[in-house]
Order: C-alpha cells, then structure tokens, then sequence
C-alpha cells in the first residue's frame, strides 16, 4: 500500500471528534509544516547534517525524531543516523506517573560519543523528561553537543531546561491537558489542549 510522502498528511486517516471542551491546536497540516521547519532549522544550526544524530524519546519522540530523519534525508541526500533512548528508570517522578516498562533504547551503529545529538520529544512541560534523558545518555556515551526539539513547548518548567528548537509555543494553564496523537501510534495526527479532571495523572503524549 503506498503512503503519502512523510510532509504530507494522509488524506485517508480519519480524526475522531474532539472531546467535549477540547480544542485542537495543530492539526496534521501544522505538525508537517512545523517538522520541515524545525529540520531544516537543524541543518541550519549543523551547518549540514555531518555528524547530527537524532534520538527519540518514546514513544512519540521517536515517530517525531523519524520524521525529521526522512526529511533531512531528502535536502541532504544523505541517511541521519536515528535511535530511541528510553528514560523511564532515570526519571525522578516514578511514584506519580503512571506504571509503564521500559522501553528499548536503540542506537545507531556509530554511537553518539562525538556527535552533535538532538533529543526529540512531543511536549515539553516539566523539563523532567529531559533531565532524565541527560543522565540516560551519561551511561552511553559522551556527544558533542545536545540539543532539544520538541513539537510543542507548553511552559510550566520545574527545571532551567529550553528547547533549541520548536514546533508551537503553547500556553498553558496546569489544569489543562495537551494530548499529542501521531499516525504511527493513533491512526491520525493531531495536537489539542483539553481541561485536565482533577488532579489526574499525566498519560504519554500529555506533556513530560
């Protein structure tokens, strides 16, 4: 079955109905304009694509970080190296997240020791995601530089952690949620903020 090219949202996945009281905020038009912005942004940054390795954090920074990978790949003619780097153990917040195993951490047959690495994630909010991933990659290697591209930042950091690069600004009241569905895990793509019940739990792909 031939899929769209990765810039291009597919015309066939059908997107359920917003829940009562949420609003979308990018729907799958935005998301690829806001990928092709940001790879091309790297390259800028990277001045090229040398040495440049992307990492996704599960799950949906993976879908994300394999996205840029194809679109840098198409400008530079060149494969970027893509790998998955799972920070569930290295997390400071187990007790108030929801049980989840961990998830393989995969890297790319050159390692990253050297690189210049860009973390990928689908929303940053407390920053301790990403610390997390800093301290994951200390027991895997030492890179160059690290970078941060997210798709949305929604605010509220508990750290002195900022993304280099960014899909959407969103503001955000802590009572809201921000749920990020991708067609490789959900079926559809899109971002949308709904009021968040209570005090509840965060859920993958609702900020980190």
């Amino acid at each position: 079955m031939a899929h769209p090219p990765a810039d291009v949202p597919d015309p066939a996945a059908e997107v359920p109905e917003a829940p009562e009281g949420s609003r979308t905020v990018l729907d799958a038009h935005d998301i690829a304009r806001a990928l092709t912005r940001i790879s091309h942004e790297l390259l800028e940054r990277n001045k090229g694509s040398r040495d440049l390795v992307l990492l996704g954090i599960p799950t949906r920074g993976t879908h994300l970080a394999t996205r840029l990978a194809e679109r840098i790949a198409r400008v530079e003619g060149v494969a970027v190296p893509t790998g998955t780097l799972d920070v569930t153990m290295y997390r400071d917040d187990l007790r108030r997240q929801p049980a989840r195993g961990p998830q393989p951490t995969a890297l790319p047959p050159g390692g990253i020791d050297g690189k210049t690495v860009v973390l990928v994630d689908d929303v940053l909010y407390s920053g301790r995601t990403v610390r997390a991933a800093l301290d994951a990659m200390n027991d895997l290697g030492r890179p160059a530089t690290v970078r941060l591209a997210v798709l949305v930042d929604r605010g509220h950091r508990e750290l002195p952690i900022r993304a280099d690069h960014v899909g959407k600004n969103l503001p955000s009241a802590r009572s809201e949620r921000v749920m990020v569905r991708l067609e490789e895990s959900d079926g559809y793509d899109v971002v949308r903020i709904a009021p968040s019940p209570g005090d509840a739990l965060l859920h993958p792909g609702e900020g980190s």
